[in-house]
């Protein structure tokens, strides 16, 4: 069974679904592996290390010929989606909730298309939930972009000149990506505080060393783990909560996401209006629409003397180790779709059917929506 490997199209995307390391192990399993010249490069992996694994270097223009599964970070193209037999299993973060237009194209064309995003967080799919893997780099990310903007050291130093103060860093939500900036941020040597709407994850943020902000305001978790929406009084009373308190600290990292929904708006702009000038909010919610009143989705941008960082695509930023992930969480997918080498889509199974977003049969188009 022959897996293509293409480039990836969106403008700084520097990830690759496949790494060398998990070529290598596929390519022992059974599968013959294509992969577009300089794919990989981006990431710092280079062709000959594919060739080295197995895999067969190929041309844009001919990777997809014959290929059963198609893997990718980000969506297709619509010239890609074109090329794509009827019948191709494609794998990749497809925005199922957000771009109706993309999953039409692709049920259109009759292929079948899983998206990592989709994955159900259960414990027999915790090798193939790439939302967390790369949350985890972007919350490490996250908190080096702070480092570096601040004009403050992260640690308490001792000096014959005195004793410098540690900085003070917030996160805001304790998922994933928050539980890996509060981490990052203690190795640094930052004083930190946690907020989160669920009172269970009050544990996790204390063993890691950080204190939990108590404003007053909990909410449910939902079965993905994600915390329910707040009433629209809570949001309210959140607001004030945290425009009380964000001005005490130098760093806020935002994380407070659920996908395909719009994200909550937990900084106003008075608050970021009452920060001490030199502070940086960091918005990890920013291809939402981000957490704070003022960030604007893809850019960096300074208010009232305070950095607000709204970049869309932080693990791209780190991209060998984000594309070892997900590659591993391609390779857990693979495996289980396609044991010993042949595909096997059993839509009954939780995984195989919560993943799907287009089963592979073309939709029936009224004239008036046939595709030009």
């Amino acid at each position: 069974m022959r897996v293509a490997v293409p480039r990836e199209a969106a403008a700084g995307e520097g990830r690759v679904a496949l790494v060398p390391e998990t070529v290598a192990r596929l390519h022992a399993g059974g599968f013959e592996i294509a992969v577009e010249r300089g794919a990989g490069a981006a990431a710092g992996f280079p062709d000959e290390e594919y060739t080295e694994a197995g895999a067969t270097l190929r041309e844009a223009r001919s990777v997809l010929d014959g290929a059963a599964v198609v893997v990718r970070v980000g969506r297709p193209t619509a010239d890609e989606v074109a090329a794509l037999a009827p019948g191709t299993v494609l794998i990749g973060f497809l925005a199922p909730l957000t771009d109706k237009e993309g999953i039409q194209r692709l049920q259109r064309q009759g292929v079948v298309a899983f998206a990592m995003e989709s994955i159900p967080r259960i414990s027999r799919a915790q090798s193939m939930d790439a939302l967390s893997s790369q949350a985890t780099v972007a919350g490490y990310k996250a908190v080096l972009i702070a480092a570096d903007r601040v004009p403050k050291l992260f640690p308490m130093l001792m000096t014959a000149a005195g004793t410098i103060a540690p900085a003070r860093v917030l996160v805001m939500g304790a998922g994933v990506a928050g539980l890996q900036a509060i981490a990052t941020a203690r190795r640094l040597g930052a004083v930190v505080s946690a907020f989160d709407v669920r009172p269970a994850v009050k544990e996790q943020v204390e063993s890691l060393g950080a204190k939990f902000l108590e404003l007053g305001v909990t909410g449910e978790e939902t079965e993905g783990g994600y915390a329910r929406e707040l009433t629209p009084e809570q949001q309210a009373q959140q607001q004030a909560a945290l425009e009380e308190r964000v001005p005490d600290f130098d760093v806020v990292i935002t994380t407070a996401l659920v996908p395909g929904r719009t994200a909550p708006k937990l900084i106003p702009a008075s608050a970021v209006a009452n920060m001490r000038p030199g502070s940086c909010i960091v918005d990890l919610a920013a291809e939402a629409g981000g957490n704070c009143e003022l960030t604007q989705p893809g850019n960096e941008i300074v208010r009232e003397g305070v950095t607000i960082v709204g970049f869309t695509n932080l693990p791209s930023e780190m991209a060998y180790h984000a594309s070892q992930l997900y590659s591993r969480n391609v390779f857990a997918l693979l495996q289980h779709l396609a044991p010993g080498g042949e595909l096997t889509l059993d839509f009954s199974d939780e995984i195989t059917a919560g993943a799907a977003v287009v089963s592979g049969f073309p939709a029936t188009q009224a004239p008036e929506e046939a595709p030009e």
